[in-house]
This record gives C-alpha cells, structure tokens and sequence, in this order.
C-alpha cells in the first residue's frame, strides 16, 4: 500500500530526530503521490522531519473506488529494519510475503510485518475487491537490538478500544489509558485511531513522548487550528493531555513514542543507517541472492531505484 521513498521525501544522508523538547504545533502538507494507480499523500518522511518516535513513514492511501478498475496492485519488494503497520479503513487487500504468509486484511484488522535483515513481500486487492479503498500504511523504524534479527509476521482480527467522551481509541500498537494492543513493538511507541464524534474530546498523553497527528478524514481542530486531510500535524513532547474539537465525525491517527535512539537514512524501501548498508539490500535485492527470498506472486518483481549517491 506504500510507495518507495523518494528524494523529495528524505535527504540521501543519516539525519537526526528533529525534536521538539515543548508542546508545539507544526502543520506541514505532505506529498501527493501515486501509487500504482492510487492516490497517496505522504505525511511522513518530510525533509527536517523523518522521525515521530520510531514511526518513520506514513502514507495515506484512498480514498478511491475500485469497481471496474484495476485496484492495488504493488509487486514483491524488499524491507530491512523496519516494520509496516497496515491499517484500513475501507476495502481489503491481501498480503504476501517471503515468509510463506497470505493474509486478507479487511477494515478493523492490522498487519504487522517485521523486516529485521530482510523481508519481501506484495500488496493487492484481491480479485473480489469492490468498494472503496481506503486506509494507511505506517513504517517503525527498528532499534540497533533488533534490526538485524529474523523477518516476522503476524495479523490481529481484533485490536482493544477505549471509549472516552467523544471518541473512540483503537490501540493499534502500545499502550493507551491502561489498555496495550497485543501487537509487536521493538521501542516504546504508540498508535492509535480516535473516531471523533462531533464536539470535542481530550486524550491522555504521555509527557515523555512526542506525538503528531495525520488526519484521515473530516478535519480535528487542534490548539485552535483546524487541521486536514493531506498533512502533519506535529506536537511535540511534555503534553499531558490533548484537546481536540471536531463539527463532524472524523478519523485520526494519533502516533508517538520516545524519540528515536539514532540517525537513520532512508531510501527506496529501506531503513539503515549508512549507504554501505542500503548498497549491500539493494544488490542482494538486484542478484536474488537469497537474502530475500522469493515467494508465488501473480505480480511482477518490482526492479531497485538506483540509490542517489555514487558506489
């Protein structure tokens, strides 16, 4: 559901989390994209800001209709150091992996796939798709403890909820109000879906997390600002708690967690921390040297960008 990252996303070196140590609001437009046919706007990376704790990239997919058209069709690619957090909100799409998974995932559902030292896997709808298709793809960045581990994946039908004045809180990944999804999480970090019903809510935070929002539909005023489809709204650490108005039904997603421990460079559809090793995925990607094994696929392989820098 995601495409790869780009220049225009991320400068081609390690960069740094840019934190804000006190409670901002900093609204950027992320970048529309397209997809293999879709629309997608690109809220994270951003150049200044390719980090809001360990959540490094998220692509808001849809909404569109897939009646009589092609639908997703994303062929096997490869991951490391990284794990893609997949979440819909309407339409399905079917997972594939070097792993040997095959998983539907349908609204509700999340899929969480672990890359460590390499994964490949293909994302589409699945030949009975019809509707809309609507939903977000998130990638975590791995810590130095695990990236480098074994390739994981797992698939929750059902995830915990709290129901506060004014909204309702999926946790997909972490802990929220004393609730913790049962999904892997290699830092300490959270995301969540607030269903915001017309008025206003509040949500409890954790200081020592910084947080941004991604609107995925309706609009959330935040700190007085409204804010949209088609952009991050970044709010840094020390919030205790989060204030939020809304004058229709609206869908967010919530993410946070302890800035991240390292520098992280970012380019195609990897996570390292130096050329050397995005250098070594992507030739071991380009021989089919087994690092990323193959797997029946009805898609095309898709080729590796050329990395930006010379070798």
């Amino acid at each position: 559901m995601s495409g790869p990252v780009q220049i225009q996303d991320a400068d081609a070196t390690p960069e740094a989390p840019a934190v804000s140590t006190e409670p901002i609001l900093e609204v950027t437009p992320s970048r529309a994209a397209m997809v293999d046919g879709q629309s997608v706007r690109r809220a994270l990376p951003r150049k200044g800001r390719r980090t809001v704790g360990a959540w490094c990239f998220a692509d808001h997919i849809g909404p569109s209709v897939v009646n009589g058209g092609p639908g997703l069709g994303i062929g096997p690619h490869p991951h490391i150091g990284l794990q893609t957090v997949t979440w819909l909100l309407a339409g399905e799409v079917l997972h594939r992996d070097s792993l040997g998974s095959e998983q539907l995932i349908r609204p509700g559902e999340l899929n969480l796939m672990t890359a460590g030292n390499g994964v490949a896997h293909s994302e589409e709808s699945p030949a009975s798709a019809s509707g809309e298709l609507h939903g977000i793809q998130l990638w975590v960045a791995q810590p130095e403890r695990t990236r480098h581990g074994e390739a994981a994946f797992e698939h929750h039908e059902s995830l915990p909820q709290v129901e506060l004045p004014g909204a309702l809180v999926t946790v997909l990944v972490g802990e929220f109000a004393d609730v913790a999804s049962p999904a892997r999480r290699d830092t300490d970090h959270v995301g969540l879906d607030v269903a915001l019903r017309p008025g206003a809510a509040s949500l409890p935070l954790r200081p020592d997390y910084e947080y941004a929002i991604v609107v995925l539909e309706g609009a959330v005023t935040v700190d007085s600002e409204v804010v949209t489809p088609g952009h991050l709204a970044y709010l840094g650490e020390h919030r205790a708690s989060l204030d939020l108005g809304a004058d229709e039904p609206t869908r967010l997603m919530l993410l946070g967690g302890v800035p991240f421990e390292s520098p992280i460079l970012m380019w195609w559809n990897f996570v390292g921390r130096t050329r050397e090793e995005i250098d070594a995925a992507t030739d071991s990607w380009e021989r089919e040297d087994g690092r990323f094994p193959s797997f029946p696929s009805t898609l095309a392989r898709i080729p590796a960008e050329p990395t930006p820098w010379p070798k």
